[in-house]
């Protein structure tokens, strides 16, 4: 018997994304280990570690193998459907862990963390378009934006294993990390079977009374006859008739000219997710306390803090951001982060001082050091920029690219967005180190700058999706009185979560409903005509 509670649902298959933060911090709590640098150490020096541009390549070589899965999930979720997906991804994990945690060169241990990231690429692009197409309007982004918040506790949870398993002498050290870290992709698999399919996914491919039962199930608690279950149905119902018409979408069909707009939007989200350095924060982290002074001890669980920061700031975005709406939460995190990443820069170039070749404490990557109540500010600017990000681009991020589009090019235009993710995660994951050893303080500026600059982008080109259905978004990008191919203008759409509440709880009648679904007479047929 499939389970129907949406909380639920959303429960067991977020831990796709707790996956991913599994990874992040497996990895930014042990690189600074002595048995991590003894053993995969290079160069006549003993326990140095990896040299700063192969570490890059080691942390970037899971955001590889995620671009490239990201991408194959668009085709493997449309023709499996988006539960298979998300259990193949859960396998794969398994079978790149293993690997990771049997590492015996670093040649090993990348070949693992390529594997895992096919799993993750596969999980973080086809989780938020699962949630978004089973969640009610009203909930949807609460439901989809709870994949960063597995993320989080996904980080602080390994972060803190991997902190104790420090303590162990020899490899065990980060061999049993890297081995716990099989135990949620197992827990995912087996969930997943309890789990209906996506009702949207169902109806493309015409089975329509399987499609019917779910909205049941999920939206209508048993009763097919709920106002609630009829409108989505219908919703779907004619989407689809629609698209029958169009044939089965190529990638291609994303660049189109009445997609090229929405595909630039999801792409743009997810690139300036990565761009804003949260992403570095995370990995690298260590590397940036070093620069303030912090060592041993004081330097893990000093960098322990910003995760628990994460965890706990990213709780209001999931209670409010679909009263908040989309757009005011992408702004202000923007704002506030460009605010700490220039405060930061400036107190290191302002207080601080190169700390030679050898780096702070034989870290090449800690190459700029800073002491005294100058030290303090740039950790405190550090947890206010992560505070910053928790709540605002972290969910966002997640819940955005999956409402931007039809359902016949959902499966693929997320997955493309979510790809363009991974390569800037990869990209960012080699580029700091070095950035670190060679433009040092400035590495804060350049990351600064792109806040500003996704500022002005969400402000002019990111249009409100908060309690639209998925169809009622696509009547919003082919408005016939908006320009064309971009529809109604972003800065005039508004948030319609009251609306969608009051129609989930049946306090609006069949007349309204009726009306509210044939308000827009640009509905379906606008695209045809655009």
């Amino acid at each position: 018997m499939a389970v129907g509670n949406i909380y639920l649902i959303s429960a067991v298959a977020i831990i796709g994304g707790g996956l991913f933060g599994f990874d992040i911090s497996s990895m930014s709590a042990i690189l600074g280990t002595d048995q991590y640098k003894c053993f995969f150490n290079q160069g006549d020096t003993p326990c140095l570690g990896p040299r700063a541009n192969v570490q890059g390549g080691i942390t970037a070589s899971m955001a590889g193998g995620s671009w490239l899965a990201a991408l194959a999930s668009g085709f493997l979720s449309d023709m499996l459907g988006r539960k298979k997906a998300i259990m193949i991804g859960s396998v794969i994990w398994v079978i790149g862990s293993i690997i990771v945690c049997a590492s015996q060169n670093i040649g090993m241990l990348i070949v693992g963390r390529v594997i895992n990231g096919l799993c993750v690429g596969i999980c973080s692009a086809q989780v938020p378009v699962y949630i978004s197409e089973l969640a009610p309007p009203s909930k949807r982004g609460r439901l989809v934006g709870a994949q960063q918040w597995a993320i989080t506790w996904g980080i602080l949870i390994m972060f803190y294993i991997s902190y104790g398993c420090s303590f162990i002498n020899g490899t065990a050290a980060f061999r049993v990390p890297w081995g716990l870290q099989m135990i949620p992709a197992i827990i995912l698999f087996f969930g997943m079977m309890f789990l209906p399919e996506s009702p949207r996914w169902l109806a493309r491919k015409d089975r329509w009374e399987e499609c019917l039962e779910v909205l049941t199930l999920v939206h209508g608690h048993g009763d097919p006859n709920s106002a609630f279950v009829r409108h989505e149905y219908q919703d779907i119902k004619d989407m689809c008739e629609f698209e029958r018409n169009n044939s089965d979408v190529t990638y291609l069909e994303l660049l189109k000219p009445n997609m090229i707009n929405r595909t630039h939007i999801g792409v743009f989200v997810q690139i300036w997710s990565q761009l804003t350095g949260m992403n570095v924060m995370m990995y690298y982290i260590t590397y940036v306390f070093a620069m303030a002074g912090l060592t041993g001890n004081n330097l893990l669980v000093s960098s322990s803090i910003q995760y628990v920061i994460n965890v706990a700031m990213t709780v209001p975005a999931l209670l409010y951001v679909d009263r908040w709406g989309r757009r005011p939460t992408l702004l202000i995190g923007a704002a506030f982060m460009m605010t700490w990443l220039f405060a930061n820069g400036g107190i290191l170039k302002s207080y601080g001082q190169w700390a030679g070749p050898d780096g702070v404490g034989g870290t090449p990557e800690a190459s700029w050091s800073v002491s005294g109540p100058p030290s303090k500010a740039v950790i405190a600017c550090s947890y206010l920029f992560v505070a910053s990000y928790a709540p605002t681009w972290g969910p966002v991020s997640w819940i955005y690219p999956p409402e931007l589009y039809p359902l016949r090019v959902r499966g693929k235009a997320v997955a493309l967005a979510t790809s363009a993710n991974w390569a800037f995660n990869f990209a960012l994951g080699y580029f700091v180190p070095p950035a670190f050893v060679n433009i040092k303080w400035e590495t804060y500026i350049l990351f600064g700058v792109f806040c500003a600059a996704m500022w002005v982008h969400v402000f002019f080109m990111f249009p409100e999706t908060a309690g639209k259905t998925l169809e009622e978004t696509e009547e919003m990008f082919t408005d016939p009185s908006g320009p064309k191919y971009i529809g109604t203008p972003a800065w005039k759409t508004k948030i319609l979560t009251k609306r969608a509440l009051a129609m989930e709880h049946g306090d609006l009648d069949d007349e309204k409903l009726a009306a509210i679904h044939e308000e827009s007479p640009e509905r379906v047929p606008a695209e045809a005509k655009a």
